[in-house]
């Protein structure tokens, strides 16, 4: 059975706080989730955990996210010298963004394809970090990485994905995963 790892992390501080968006790598983790198809769960990572999470996406068949190539892997590089871009990867968001020739949010697939919409977002997982309720960042990660399977698997299915544009219109675009 191949071992798909949805994943999706969280950060302690803002691009603002480092120094930009060319430093991702100092806004350290602060909650990582994962689901496991072959474990068929989701495993919560703190910080003190990012080595188990590392290892576990290295173990990977295929690990799936949103926008993870830029952002969480890089995130994560600020822990290990190995580069996580050299594993067997699906970013969605680059996928789409080729394809549409522009950016789309996790929550406007998700809001257009299920009718269900992110949690929270996060600049507000900063804040739970900084008054440290942990519980609330894993709560809004675990539903961001169930987003991702959710819109990974419906892609998978029907070969195509449902997004609303900036005017509100539902648009459809097709996937090939």
């Amino acid at each position: 059975m191949k071992n798909i790892v949805y994943f999706d992390l969280e950060t302690q501080k803002s691009a603002d706080e480092v120094g930009g968006w060319d430093r991702i790598r100092d806004m350290r983790m602060s909650v990582g989730v994962t689901y496991s198809t072959a474990r068929g769960g989701y495993e919560i990572y703190g910080e003190s955990r990012v080595d188990d999470l590392i290892r576990e996406l290295q173990r990977a068949d295929l690990v799936v996210g949103f926008n993870h190539l830029r952002f969480d892997y890089e995130v994560l590089h600020g822990y290990t010298v190995f580069d996580l871009t050299q594993l067997p990867t699906l970013d969605m968001l680059v996928v789409l963004a080729d394809t549409l020739k522009h950016r789309l949010s996790l929550d406007s697939i998700a809001e257009a394809t299920f009718g269900l919409a992110k949690t929270s977002e996060g600049l507000q997982a900063i804040e739970w970090f900084r008054q440290g309720k942990m519980m609330e960042i894993a709560e809004y990660c675990c539903f961001d990485v169930k987003l991702t399977k959710m819109v990974h698997e419906f892609g998978a299915a029907h070969r195509l994905l449902y997004y609303k544009n900036r005017f509100g219109a539902r648009l459809s675009v097709p996937v090939g995963w």
